[in-house]
């Protein structure tokens, strides 16, 4: 008889760990069919226009070289939803990095040679790539992503902002920012005698390629199989599918043999998404006492020719704080540069750093403490919607953030702390990240010799799934955690979502709750030995999961951060960072800490070092590699701490979780910012806050202020 089983909760071990420390996990690049083929694709060289000729013939006389691939003689793609992944089907050149060939060869090394001796040459239009305030085609977009309304407002901003006893405007601005997961997007494509394509593709959801797939190529979704075994993180660059996918299949359909494509690294930044950059306006007034009576929060940003993506980064100021009168705003202008997408925590990384860096100004502003401010102006309900929140539990977030760092005391001058040549100083930021659920379907199956296997077509990118279900189901089922197995990564399985929105242990796991629940029961009608086959349940979230609710759910956080700068070089350090957050029940607080802090890491690059830009005459980005793209690590701050409040929501789901992936990153570089003025006096408002930018506000004001 089943007993109560204490998995859920626990810090149970990743099941695949073993098999990734000991390089057995198996990646999408990794899977070699025989008579595999090796592709390499040819990004355009200009920004925009289109192509003229395609110079093959030093290309194919290569030893080894199977055959070059143009929108002359690539197969033919039936018109998708996504525009970004309809390669090489004309001559257009939308921006710098579309893929205008791909070569197919025996081996890697001569695909890519192949690939360089490939000429092209393009008929250019003018271009302009340049994100600027007041450019003529900025315009509201239909929405924001996630369905967001473009524009909000309540009240009467204009008129309470001008009475305002102590008000803030500010632009803040953000750089474009690059996913740069460890692993390139890659995929092996095999089509078989009866015409079924089998892609194992770096993915963080095969539903959704599979889907693309079908519809591409104008194939039954049954007669697609999509894997996605082990996937080396995406960070939303691999949230949808992507070229690497359609090319290969392309390819191995040309051939009649399999094809393998590994994206190279200084492509991705073209052709996987980014971050698009932002330019923020916030506009904060007071009273004396504090209380924030308006608030606006304008952003601008670009998106590409071909597909409108929009950064819902004034969202996160409709949630936060009293405003009772409130304008926020989302405006975008189409140029020619590559489509942005998703990265951590689109629209709160970028908009939180500006609210949270306002709000740190009003506190300058009326004298009050930073945490102290945010205390006087917590909600009771949703500003925006006026619903109550499932739970919020921010106030203690900050309180006990600020206990634990040591915040009380803190001296708030500006530029006071010093050792040697070396400016100390302390700041802090909120954070908040919505409750994203969707359907899900799971099976559960109970087996003959005692244990039971749950399918479910979630995918693992790094964050512990295949654990974090099994610990579900072991506690649903009543079951000792090793009697359960769990089969993912497959497009074969029942039906559910990305990884992504950190939504997918929330979606996955209530199916796989609900079907071993049903399971459990089950069970016990049957009676007696269960037949050879096992016995299973498969659940369907779609009703409940996709259910409104009459509530705003949103994990909450706070970020502190002590930073140490250079006065001679500019450089700042981070010494200390420190987040506590209020996420729902942990289900496993082993893999839990581990997603904070990669979380806080991603918030630390986007406060110094990751930042890139576009050449205006190329139109291509000029940081494309891991070496002009600093990506923060763990030696970049020497010590970091997560902490976290348990919360009990009856509002989310059966295990009363919330999404922990991504709220990391939200407040942490606000609160690096934020300590970098408190050391030096300076307010630095544009990301990436690098040694060159703080050196010259030192140098121009003749040393701290």
């Amino acid at each position: 008889m089943n007993q109560p089983s204490p998995a859920l909760g626990t810090p149970a071990r990743r099941r695949e760990g073993r098999a990734k420390v000991t390089g057995t996990a198996r990646y999408a690049a990794e899977h070699t069919p025989p008579r595999c083929a090796y592709a390499w694709p040819v990004p355009a060289t200009v920004p925009s226009g289109r192509i003229t000729a395609v110079h093959d013939q030093d290309a194919l006389a290569l030893p080894g070289v199977l055959a070059v691939l143009t929108h002359h003689n690539a197969p033919r793609l039936t018109p998708a939803d996504d525009p970004t992944l309809l390669v090489l089907q004309d001559e257009r050149v939308p921006h710098h990095g579309w893929y205008v060939a791909l070569v197919l060869a025996e081996t890697l090394e001569t695909a890519r040679a192949a690939a360089q001796a490939v000429e092209v040459t393009y008929e250019t239009d003018p271009h302009d790539v340049e994100l600027r305030l007041g450019h003529p085609g900025i315009h509201q977009p239909r929405s924001a992503n996630g369905g967001h309304p473009a524009d909000r407002e309540r009240g009467d901003f204009a008129t309470e902002f001008a009475a305002a006893a102590v008000r803030v405007d500010s632009t803040y601005s953000i750089a474009a920012e690059h996913n740069h997961p460890m692993e390139p997007h890659a995929a092996v494509a095999v089509w078989d005698e009866a015409g079924h394509l089998t892609v194992h593709d770096s993915s963080q959801g095969t539903t959704a390629v599979r889907k693309a797939l079908a519809t591409l190529f104008g194939r039954p979704e049954d007669s697609v199989t999509v894997v996605a075994e082990h996937v080396g993180g995406g960070f939303g660059s691999k949230g949808t599918p992507r070229p690497q996918a359609v090319l290969a299949a392309m390819g191995a359909r040309h051939l009649g043999r399999p094809v393998k494509l590994a994206l190279p690294r200084r492509q991705l930044p073209e052709v996987v998404g980014h971050r698009a950059p932002t330019v923020h306006r916030v506009r904060l007034g007071a009273g004396a006492d504090g209380v924030i009576t308006a608030l606006a929060h304008e952003i601008t940003t670009h998106t590409s020719r071909i597909k409108e993506f929009v950064e819902q980064a004034a969202v996160p100021a409709r949630v936060m704080y009293t405003s009772p009168n409130s304008l926020t705003t989302h405006r975008v202008v189409a140029l020619d540069v590559p489509s942005p997408s998703w990265m951590r925590a689109p629209g709160e990384a970028p908009g939180m750093f500006a609210l949270e860096s306002a709000m740190d100004e009003l506190a300058g502003a009326a004298g009050i403490d930073p945490v102290e401010l945010r205390l006087r102006n917590e909600p009771a309900t949703e500003p925006d919607s006026g619903r109550p929140y499932s739970s919020r539990h921010l106030v203690e977030c900050l309180r006990e953030g600020a206990a634990r760092f040591g915040w009380a005391g803190r001296d708030p001058r500006p530029g006071v702390r010093r050792e040697g040549r070396y400016l100390l100083g302390t700041g802090v930021a909120a954070a908040t990240y919505p409750v994203l659920i969707s359907p899900s379907t799971a099976e559960a199956r109970a087996l003959r010799d005692g244990g039971y296997r749950i399918r479910v077509n979630a995918t693992d990118i790094g964050t512990g799934a295949r654990t974090v279900l099994a610990q579900i189901a072991a506690d649903a089922l009543r079951a000792p955690l090793e009697r359960v197995t769990v089969e993912i990564g497959n497009s074969d399985l029942p039906s559910a979502p990305l990884a992504g929105g950190s939504s997918g242990t929330a979606s996955w796991g209530w199916a796989v709750h609900q079907a071993c629940t049903e399971l459990l029961e089950a069970v016990g009608e049957f009676g007696g030995d269960l037949p050879t086959e096992g016995l299973a349940v498969v659940a369907d979230t779609s009703d409940p999961a996709g259910e409104g609710s009459p509530y705003a759910r949103h994990a909450f956080g706070a970020h502190f951060a002590e930073v140490r700068v250079d006065t001679a070089t500019g450089e700042a350090r981070v010494r200390r960072l420190l987040g506590h957050y209020a996420a729902g029940r942990i289900l496993n607080p082993r893999t839990a800490r581990s997603q904070f802090v990669g979380a806080m890491l991603m918030g630390l690059g986007a406060a110094l070092t990751e930042g890139s830009t576009l050449d205006p005459v190329s139109g291509a980005f000029v940081e494309a590699d891991l070496a002009a793209y600093h990506v923060a690590s763990c030696a970049d701050t020497p010590h970091i701490e997560a902490h976290w409040s348990e919360e009990e929501d009856p509002h989310l789901n059966p295990m009363g979780s919330k999404g922990i992936g991504e709220i990391g990153i939200v407040g942490t570089a606000a609160a690096i910012a934020n300590a970098i003025h408190h050391a030096t006096g300076a307010r630095l408002r544009a990301l990436p806050i690098t040694p060159d930018k703080i050196l010259g506000e030192l140098l121009r004001d003749a040393g701290p202020r």
